[in-house]
């Protein structure tokens, strides 16, 4: 499609919705106040239109909308179906001129079916029914009136302590509790003619030999996906200010903090440990920072969720997207705060050793990052996330060599294989050796010799020399590509793998309900939940 032909569709949509007065203002977040609840309301179910879905499912559409949006929103739903397409809504409370917008009516009370039929009739049913629609009430009101018993315990406790008092009327409603009416509406319903006319258009529609509809997914190139998600996070993470503006703020603060107390640090005899304490610092707790961006991936991933049902774009695209939208960000960030940090300590002197200490910095951030987003990728809730990220950040510092130095750290397990899965082990090894190699320090007393940095690197930290602090990096940038693999697997895996676990925990909750034992063997068709690609691709291959 040209890009003229999507610029008029969008325009065309803004304008169905009503969304022109708001259409160059932001969506808004937690420190920037954007458009109404309302209008967030129409702008999601705009963006759900703009694809003009065959299928459409909308959960309350018209929630937290004044009547007039309502039903104008509702009108626009209307004309879609009108165009070969069709609409499921789910309605909170419509008003009547929204209940005459729709064509079919699905009353459900517990589960079961007290009215399927046409909208238009559903007076007419339940005045059959010995409930009819007072004058002057709303439709839709009298319905729900008639079919939630969530209130019946309420009225009884109130109408036994004399606290309500009812008045004679003729209202059925107030003679029987609202769990008999549905009873005797639900029964109305199985012998009335809505409910043969159903069961015949099912046969009917059952008997129609079709092919499955190809999932399709988005015709845009892998390139273009991943060009436009790279865009759209990059935006995204500019305008959302705790996103990383706020972070680079603090980390100015932290280092600068750190700068003041390892001011000009020199190689006096003390600044040997106050070298390490400060790498380790550094490296530790300055990195650990990085999991406040959670809430902010968390929020990504919803969002991916969403558009990922919908066949918008890949899993491979996300993933790339979002890696090259953050790089700029952390690059920004390490090498601000690495550079306050390196010349006001004032560490081992040479262009390399700072390159090298600022991108040790960076790599060390960037897997945090990757590590965080695996996590989001299966825990939604942000507080949950914080805290495992948090403990397995405080793990790794455990064994990163500086709390119990290499050695001394207990074989099994800790030593192997933690200490070389933390990044903090890699990121304190390389950093040491960058800036202590080379450095001379004074001894306790004048007369004792100069100690050469090596010594201390062997026999106070315990670090191979004879390894390349660029292979320490080399390992750092390395396990950013094991994270986000990780990343990219948990977010497949979460698309075969839940789908079935959710259908496995259906099936259960169906058996307890219907007393049946776990003997009792299902069909086929019940047996299994396959995800909807694992469905396609085997109708494909018997076709």
């Amino acid at each position: 499609m040209p890009w003229s032909e999507k610029r008029a569709l969008v325009e065309s949509t803004i304008i169905e919705m009503g969304l022109q007065d708001c259409a160059d203002t932001v969506i808004g977040n937690w420190h920037l106040r954007g458009i109404s609840g309302g209008e967030k309301r129409r702008v999601s179910i705009a963006l759900e239109i703009l694809m003009r879905p065959r299928l459409l499912f909308l959960d309350e559409p018209t929630s937290g909308l004044d009547s007039a949006s309502a039903f104008f929103v509702t009108q626009t739903l209307r004309g879609l179906s009108r165009d070969g397409r069709t609409v499921i809504a789910s309605v909170h409370q419509p008003s009547s001129e929204v209940f005459e917008l729709f064509d079919q009516l699905y009353l459900l009370s517990g589960g079961k079916t007290v009215y399927f039929g046409q909208a238009s009739e559903a007076y007419e049913f339940f005045a059959r029914a010995g409930f009819p629609c007072p004058a002057l009430r709303n439709p839709s009101d009298h319905f729900l009136r008639c079919i939630n018993s969530d209130f019946d315990k309420v009225k009884a406790t109130l109408k036994g302590s004399m606290k309500l008092r009812f008045e004679a009327s003729d209202d059925p409603l107030e003679k029987i509790t609202t769990a008999e009416a549905i009873r005797k509406l639900t029964d109305f319903y199985r012998t009335s003619q809505q409910c043969y006319a159903a069961k015949e258009r099912v046969d009917e529609i059952s008997k129609v030999k079709g092919t499955v509809l190809d999932s399709g997914g988005s015709q845009a190139s892998f390139l273009m996906q991943s060009y436009t998600l790279t865009k759209r996070s990059f935006i995204n993470m500019s305008r959302d200010f705790g996103y990383y503006w706020l972070r680079l703020l603090i980390y100015v603060v932290v280092t600068v903090c750190i700068g003041t107390i390892y001011l000009n640090i020199g190689t006096s005899y003390n600044s040997i440990l106050a070298r390490g304490s400060c790498a380790s610092f550094v490296f530790g707790f300055v990195t650990f920072m990085s999991i406040g961006g959670f809430p902010s991936f968390v929020e990504d991933m919803k969002v991916f969720q969403r558009e990922r049902l919908n066949g918008h774009y890949g899993v491979t695209a996300f993933v790339i997207g979002n890696t090259i939208s953050a790089m700029p960000f952390l690059i920004v960030i390490t090498f601000i705060s690495g550079t306050i940090c390196y010349f006001m300590v004032r560490l081992h002197p040479g262009l390399e050793h700072y390159l090298f200490f600022v991108l040790c910095l960076y790599a060390s951030v960037t897997v945090v990052e990757s590590l965080m987003m695996a996590i989001a990728s299966i825990v939604p809730n942000f507080l949950m996330g914080i805290i495992i990220g948090a403990g397995i950040q405080g793990i790794f510092m455990l064994v990163s060599g500086y709390f119990r130095l290499p050695n001394d750290i207990p074989k099994p397990v800790w030593r192997y294989p933690m200490s070389y899965i933390s990044f903090h082990f890699w990121a304190l090894q390389g950093q040491y050796q960058n800036d202590l190699k080379g450095l001379l320090f004074k001894n306790q007393s004048p007369e004792l010799p100069q100690i050469p940095g090596e010594y201390i690197l062997e026999n106070v930290f315990q670090i191979n020399v004879r390894r390349s602090k660029w292979i320490d990096l080399s390992v750092i940038f390395s396990m950013i590509i094991i994270y986000r693999i990780i990343f990219f697997l948990m977010i497949k895996i979460s698309e075969d793998v839940t789908p079935w676990i959710r259908g496995l925990i259906a099936r259960r909750r169906m058996q307890q309900k219907n007393g049946i034992q776990n003997t009792t063997v299902a069909p086929d068709g019940l047996t299994q939940s396959p995800s909807l690609r694992t469905y396609v691709a085997t109708t494909r291959d018997k076709r």
